[in-house]
């Protein structure tokens, strides 16, 4: 264990170093990024202050909504996203089968040799979000409420990582991904809002089969007290505890699809 931490850290920095080779390039990526998602926030929030809230969600409870989902994902993402969205092509042009040759775990070497720094817009947009709204919001901040909220944003984020390698790893046994994270997109989308302005069938899908309530909606609503259709005061503990078991899930697949694999030659 100590030897794959040292070498998930080497390569982490290796990726860092390599990246910041090109800094100019770096902050533009930040600045496109940022810009695109202040954007759509800047939408919502005329929306919001227009009609005077959403499903019951005032600005300051949505700006809270919206740093935690695009914390979560940035978290969880910069070590799935980009490495595991290739998974067809790494597949079809044999790289794959040269990682399993190697001595170290496939999914750590492709999740920490492709470290994403990019995701740095992220983090400061979510970041910022919730400084601003944290304050504004009705919550009774206490040790319990602090951890709460760390456990949630821990559990979103292992989450995002979770769903991501599902995805990345059908293309071990399918042979093919990309298509798939087109619609995870979708429901992603529908993640930023409240899922009490969907009908019914879709916050139970949300909520169960695709949860990607999870990523924000339900730890929110825990923190503020709203009420969470289906799950009632078990919110909060749910919140915490879907992250780690959809990473155990997520892992078992993996090892799952391995054994499946036939190589680029079927």
């Amino acid at each position: 264990m100590p030897d794959t931490l040292a070498l998930a850290w080497y390569l982490m920095r290796l990726r860092m170093r390599t990246r910041l080779q090109y800094r100019a390039a770096l902050v533009l990526a930040w600045v496109s990024q940022g810009f695109g998602y202040a954007g759509a926030f800047a939408s919502l929030w005329i929306i919001l202050t227009r009609f005077g809230g959403m499903g019951g969600w005032r600005w300051q409870d949505m700006a809270f909504l919206l740093g935690f989902h695009t914390l979560g994902y940035a978290l969880g993402a910069c070590f799935t996203f980009v490495q595991l969205r290739r998974m067809e092509e790494i597949v079809r042009d044999g790289e794959f089968d040269s990682l399993l040759t190697r001595p170290v775990n496939t999914w750590a070497f492709l999740s920490f040799s492709g470290f994403n720094i990019e995701y740095g817009s992220h983090v400061i947009l979510g970041v910022g979000l919730m400084a601003w709204a944290l304050p504004k919001v009705a919550v009774d901040w206490s040790i319990f409420t602090i951890l709460q909220l760390a456990a949630s944003l821990f559990s979103a984020a292992l989450l995002t990582g979770a769903l991501i390698t599902l995805i990345g790893a059908s293309a071990l046994v399918l042979r093919r991904a990309r298509y798939i994270f087109g619609i995870y997109f979708d429901f992603w989308e529908l993640s930023r809002y409240p899922i009490t302005i969907f009908a019914a069938p879709l916050q139970f899908l949300l909520l169960s089969g695709l949860p990607f309530a999870y990523m924000a909606y339900v730890p929110v609503a825990a923190l503020l007290g709203k009420p969470v259709p289906y799950l009632g005061d078990a919110a909060a503990s749910v919140a915490v505890t879907v992250g780690p078991v959809a990473a155990l899930i997520a892992a078992a697949f993996w090892r799952f699809a391995i054994r499946r694999y036939q190589g680029v030659g079927g």
